[in-house]
């Protein structure tokens, strides 16, 4: 399993993130080739090596073509999906895109009291940000990760002046992006993290902690703006593998029509506090569990009890029965190796007349066998527009009729 761990001990922006990533084996020709097919005019890319307090690091900067036209000139949300929709970036990467710069434009708009199609697209439609976001979509692809860790993040401190006047650190739109993200100040008085890195972090993460147990392939170290005293101004990204599956992410583009071998493990469970099956339940995913699910049965002395099925891969048939022996109450677990046959998925942005909403599309052989919304899109958009969760399923599946 790759693993890419996010090591924020001097915050993030859009542009560090980038440069790391580069820094750790994106190819920055095809990167250029990438951003070029968004077909917006006016803007170059370069990377060049920076010391910052004694670390090297990968600078990744955007000018502008013509001196004195403004790098930061502003795009409309609708120019920016338009942008998006006809690049080079995979049909998921393009919905991920669209999520991104939507959640920045519902952060904006809920900080200054208006609608999503009404605010004034500072950090959304800068330039700079969207090169930033669409090159973190394309590079992130690039890696494609199992599981991406991010750090406890280094925000900063003291006042930080926008465009709406002068706001502590956080500003407001990066503290609306950091829901459930653990923060904190190392008492540096600078803004260290960025709408733009607190997006593409929050966007991204699998989880949030300490490294991971794994094994360091490779280590990429981006620059920011700042010459900070003590600390370097970079992130650091950390690339390496692990032998535990993961479970956080839909299977990527490999297909998996053709089979594969899983392992089926069974017990059934008639003495146990009921509120342990949800912790185990949850450790066995942490562990690496395909599918964890309970059912109810009626056991010998015709007691109530629970028959508990765990899917994996073969390999983690003895790290699972570990955790069911350690974390149970049963006494034997049962196990038998099985073929899976699964279509191929892939994520898909679909515009409606309420928003976009993600499509979870399944294929074999590249006949669409199905294609569903995204519930939780559904339920966004139903607290946002008021709209039951059914009409909008309505609206989205027609939509994706008439795509």
């Amino acid at each position: 399993m790759k693993i890419l761990y996010f090591d924020c001990f001097a915050g993030a922006a859009g542009d560090m993130i980038l440069g790391a990533l580069l820094d750790a084996g994106v190819p920055f020709d095809e990167l250029k080739r990438a951003l070029g097919s968004l077909a917006v005019e006016g803007w170059d890319v370069s990377v060049d090596r920076v010391v910052k307090t004694g670390v090297t690091a990968t600078k990744f900067r955007v000018h502008e073509h013509e001196p004195g036209a403004p790098v930061h000139k502003h795009h409309h949300l609708k120019h920016i999906f338009a942008a998006i929709d006809r690049s080079a970036l995979s049909a998921a990467g393009k919905a991920k895109a669209i999520r991104m710069f939507t959640r920045l434009a519902e952060a904006e708009a809920a900080i200054h009291g208006t609608t999503m199609e009404k605010v004034h697209l500072h950090e959304v439609g800068a330039l700079d940000s969207i090169i930033d976001i669409v090159g973190s979509v394309f590079a992130l692809e690039w890696f494609n990760a199992d599981k991406i860790v991010v750090s406890p993040i280094n925000v900063g401190g003291g006042m930080v002046k926008v465009a709406h006047g002068v706001f502590p650190v956080p500003a407001p739109a990066t503290v609306a992006l950091l829901k459930g993200a653990p923060v904190y100040s190392s008492g540096i008085q600078s803004e260290l993290l960025t709408p733009t890195g607190a997006l593409i972090l929050t966007e991204y993460a699998t989880e949030f902690g300490a490294v991971p147990h794994m094994t360091i392939d490779r280590v990429g170290y981006g620059a920011g703006d700042r010459e900070l005293k003590e600390t370097p101004n970079v992130v650091r990204v950390l690339v390496g593998t692990s032998s535990v599956a993961s479970v956080s992410q839909a299977p990527g583009p490999k297909s998996q029509a053709a089979g594969h071998r899983v392992v089926v493990l069974e017990c059934e469970i008639d003495d146990m506090n009921p509120q342990i099956f949800g912790a185990l339940m949850d450790r066995l995913y942490a562990a690496g569990a395909l599918e964890v699910f309970y059912v109810s049965v009626q056991m010998k002395k015709n007691r109530p009890g629970t028959l508990m099925t765990i899917v994996a891969a073969p390999d983690q048939r003895e790290a699972l029965t570990e955790i069911v022996f350690r974390e149970s109450t049963t006494i034997g677990v049962r196990h038998q190796e099985l073929s899976r046959v699964c279509l191929d998925r892939e994520m898909v942005a679909v515009e409606t007349p309420a928003g976009p909403v993600r499509f979870k599309v399944a294929r074999r052989d590249g006949r669409v066998f199905n294609a569903q919304p995204e519930f939780d899109d559904l339920a966004k958009l139903s607290q946002e527009r008021g709209i039951p969760i059914k009409d909008l399923q309505a609206l989205a599946h027609k939509a994706w009729l008439d795509r």
